[in-house]
């Protein structure tokens, strides 16, 4: 069995997590159910990239048997290694305003966390108006990202 597949299936088994990434979405804007999901797909997945890139590991993912992995690396474990190699628990919360989420925004990026803010351009929703919409933090363990969003309530 080659090292990747054995990794991959090393990661499905005995799942713990040891990060988590957060999203978190503004209540107020009473977005249709598939528009969030859009929305936060979208923040996942930057927040994600940005991260590889921070850590100078675009270049290591690989997609094997239909799922993406990142190869093996001396550099020492990190929380974004640890989401590919276990998995994240993805964690949903809400706002009720835009300021609102712009100061998660803020707090995240001092924390030097990454918050990929996500900035709908309107077509489908809000009439048009440039709108932002919700946030995801990079994979990140409990004790830096609960600071941040741990009093935010449950989507």
């Amino acid at each position: 069995m080659s090292n990747l597949l054995e990794t991959l299936i090393g990661s499905i088994k005995g799942k713990t997590y040891k990060s988590k990434q957060m999203i978190v979405v503004r209540k107020d804007l009473k977005m249709r159910k598939g528009k969030i999901a859009a929305q936060a797909g979208h923040a996942c997945v930057t927040a994600v990239l940005l991260a590889l890139e921070k850590e100078n590991r675009l270049g290591d993912i690989k997609s094997i048997c239909g799922n993406v992995i990142l190869t093996k690396s001396e550099k020492p474990s990190t929380p974004l290694s640890e989401w590919f190699d276990h998995g994240v628990a993805k964690i949903c919360v809400s706002v009720d305003s835009e300021d609102a989420l712009l100061e998660i925004d803020r707090k995240a990026k001092e924390a030097g966390i990454i918050s990929a803010l996500i900035l709908d351009a309107g077509h489908t929703e809000f009439n048009g108006v440039p709108t932002y919409t919700c946030l995801a933090l990079e994979p990140e363990s409990a004790e830096k990202v609960d600071p941040i969003t741990g009093d935010l309530p449950l989507y």
